[in-house]
């Protein structure tokens, strides 16, 4: 078992948890009326329509996140083949470019961008 690639994979689920509760919990309880799952409360702003499809879009953000954490770990656990070592390469790709996204999108505030950085490091690591 690649303990590197485990790791990775692990974050990438952690990660995905904590991106969906600290959104739901920071950004996303005022904007929405009692009882309803989807915010809908829109300011001059940001239009209702608006608001419910940067919720979808968070949340899809998290769910991507776990799915290549079940990939990654399943990878880790079956061992290496030629298609693995592509979805590796492409997935550490993947995790540099969004570190850098977030790093400067977010002047380096978000936390986000180390986690994404150590998930690439691990990947990088374990190829």
């Amino acid at each position: 078992m690649n303990v590197y690639i485990l790791t990775a994979g692990i974050l990438s689920l952690l990660l995905g948890v904590v991106h969906s509760i600290l959104g739901e919990y920071l950004i996303f309880r005022h904007k929405r009326v009692k009882g309803s799952i989807v915010p809908s409360i829109g300011d001059s702003n940001l239009k209702e329509r608006h608001l419910r499809i940067i919720w979808a879009t968070w949340h899809l953000a998290s769910i991507f996140g776990w799915c290549l954490g079940a990939i990654l770990i399943k990878i880790a656990r079956a061992g290496r083949t030629e298609f693995g070592d592509f979805i590796l390469e492409c997935t550490t790709y993947t995790m540099f470019v969004a570190a850098l996204m977030v790093l400067v999108g977010t002047k380096g505030k978000h936390p986000g961008w180390f986690v994404l950085l150590s998930i690439g490091v691990l990947l990088n690591l374990g190829t």
